[in-house]
């Protein structure tokens, strides 16, 4: 039995994949390629279009390769689904100022999963930000994905911005 056999797929039929679409260069009703800040041969990083009140600009990696979700996921993937992630971490920090980083991956409905597209979400974290208790605080706009993505891209070629951090709120 293949490895998808053994799991439920849980995308609909018909199912149009935003996270392919942008992966092939095509913009979403949500993102665009102007937020996609690392493309490799195997995955692309872009700015997450929701956010949390305390984690704006926090970053989404995934694979071009369209796999439902962890179970299914090749282990060449994982590994440059994980170093994007890591570069990306990296980032975060260098653009942001922030104390610490996360990750957090979801499968299934029952594990929070909403994109049938397996990804990572790196958050920066900050001292006493209450991330996993706190709620999404709702969607970014396109422009302010778009300064994001500028930050974390001038970083991810080591280019300093010389505007310094991103405050805490994501003010610019």
């Amino acid at each position: 039995m293949g490895a998808m056999g053994e799991f439920a797929k849980h995308e609909p039929a018909g199912y149009e994949c935003p996270f392919c679409a942008l992966g092939a260069g095509r913009d979403t009703n949500l993102s665009d390629q102007r937020h996609i800040v690392e493309r490799t041969d195997a995955t692309f990083t872009i700015i997450s279009p929701r956010f949390w009140p305390n984690n704006r600009g926090a970053l989404i990696v995934v694979p071009l390769d369209h796999h439902e979700n962890l179970y299914v996921l090749p282990d060449h993937l994982g590994a440059a689904v994980h170093s994007a992630a890591r570069r990306g971490a990296i980032a975060l920090k260098k653009a942001y100022g922030c104390d610490g980083t996360s990750t957090r991956q979801h499968n299934e409905p029952a594990g929070n999963q909403d994109v049938w597209h397996y990804h990572v979400h790196v958050f920066p974290r900050f001292d006493r930000d209450n991330l996993y208790r706190s709620e999404i605080g709702g969607l970014l706009t396109k422009e302010e994905m778009t300064q994001y993505a500028s930050r974390i891209r001038e970083q991810l070629a080591g280019t300093p911005s010389g505007s310094g951090p991103i405050s805490r709120e994501g003010a610019f």
